[in-house]
């Protein structure tokens, strides 16, 4: 941008446009060609100034910054809008400062991981060991947490070395969960694992969905088949359901939030999840992680990824066959009375919880038969590894 001159002094005369026309580095130089312009010595320029002779000679010198007085004062004296002298000075200071100071690409990691990742709240849920996040063993604690020697290796910073890829790019909040995750899983002991197990575990669980009280023993099938059941309660900008993935070839994981703590929540993404295992989803290739399942996320739309679509059939014809629950609709609609869904849950021996939840999901009415949406998180997470809500689980660091 091309500063402009004043159209006229106090003096009585217009600067030089040759002047106007010349790049200048520093404010000393504009302000020594201004001088020698007009024939001036720095002594003159000092009475003009009414300043110290020297004082003038260290700003022609570049050894004294131009501060905003002096540059009006500039501006009376020689017509020059006093932004040209302020700007001349800060490219100065900046281009001093970047000789003298040293790169410190640390800086923008830091910046990165103490903005982005959730640090106070893991160190409230007790995944970190510190004070606040002003602690100095914050920086240490997260290097342990996830398991890396340098602060630049921890995976949520863009050119850190991947060791756990996701179906979907993740948030550091996200990460943060999944790595919980990951230890709790890495320290338990389950049965031996079979495609075969799997799938007999999914039968043992279906005869489960009539009663809320039976999701007790769901911890219990899901180690009998070699699958790592870990409840962990999701960080609060994380939004996750729930997660599949491998710590090698024969040890699956699912992890589970329960944030929302209904019983229809809890089977669609149970068995949503076991779909993945079943199919070996994110075995070699990366944690299959599912956040806001719910809405057209949890449906077999085409914006929905060919992996999760089939998981999300899978869940939904766990639930509730979709041929009988489209018979049902087309029955009752558009008026559902409590007792039909009722009597329609026993016909399928599910909880009417369950019904309740895919035609609220079928519908868009979300506000219908919420009494049956019963609560179960107090009821699987006493016999489940968890970490959250108020307990720290206890694994190695």
């Amino acid at each position: 941008m091309k500063w402009l001159f004043a159209k006229k002094r106090r003096s009585g005369h217009t600067a030089d446009m040759a002047i106007e026309d010349k790049t200048f580095r520093t404010p000393g130089q504009l302000i020594q060609a201004l001088l020698e312009d007009r024939g001036w010595s720095q002594r003159a320029l000092s009475i003009v100034l009414d300043m110290d002779e020297t004082a003038v000679n260290r700003v022609c010198a570049d050894k004294r910054p131009v501060d905003a007085k002096l540059a009006l004062a500039l501006e009376d004296v020689f017509g020059v809008a006093a932004e040209r002298f302020l700007e001349l000075q800060r490219s100065f200071d900046l281009a001093q400062a970047r000789i003298v100071t040293q790169p410190d690409p640390s800086r923008a990691n830091r910046a990165q991981l103490y903005g982005d990742l959730p640090i106070t709240e893991m160190i409230r849920r007790g995944w970190i060991s510190a004070k606040d996040i002003r602690d100095p063993n914050v920086a240490t604690e997260l290097m342990r947490f996830f398991g890396v020697n340098r602060l630049e290796d921890i995976e949520i910073l863009p050119h850190a070395a991947k060791k756990t890829a996701v179906n979907t790019p993740a948030t550091p909040a996200q990460m943060a969960w999944l790595w919980r995750v990951k230890q709790i899983a890495s320290e338990m002991l389950v049965g031996p694992y079979s495609a075969q197990g799997v799938k007999a575990a999914i039968g043992k669980l279906k005869l489960l969905t009539a009663s809320a009280e039976e999701v007790r023993k769901v911890p219990r099938i899901m180690a009998e088949c070699g699958i790592r059941y870990v409840l962990v309660e999701s960080l609060a900008s994380a939004k996750i359901d729930g997660v599949c993935f491998w710590l090698n070839d024969d040890a699956p994981v699912v992890g589970m939030t329960l944030r929302h703590d209904r019983i229809d929540n809890f089977w669609f993404v149970l068995r949503h999840e076991l779909e993945h295992v079943q199919r070996g989803h994110g075995r070699g290739a990366g944690a299959m992680l599912d956040a806001e399942l719910e809405g057209e996320r949890a449906g077999t739309g085409p914006n929905v990824d060919d992996d999760e679509r089939v998981a999300n059939e899978a869940a939904a014809a766990f639930c509730v066959p979709p041929e009988m629950m489209k018979a049902f609709v087309a029955r009752k609609a558009p008026f559902f009375a409590e007792r039909d869904l009722v009597g329609f849950a026993r016909v399928l021996k599910v909880h009417p919880g369950i019904v309740a939840g895919q035609l609220q999901h079928i519908t868009g009415r979300y506000d219908r038969f919420r009494d049956h949406l019963v609560k179960i998180r107090a009821i699987v997470a006493p016999n489940a590894f968890r970490d959250g809500w108020g307990d720290v689980a206890p694994v190695e660091g």
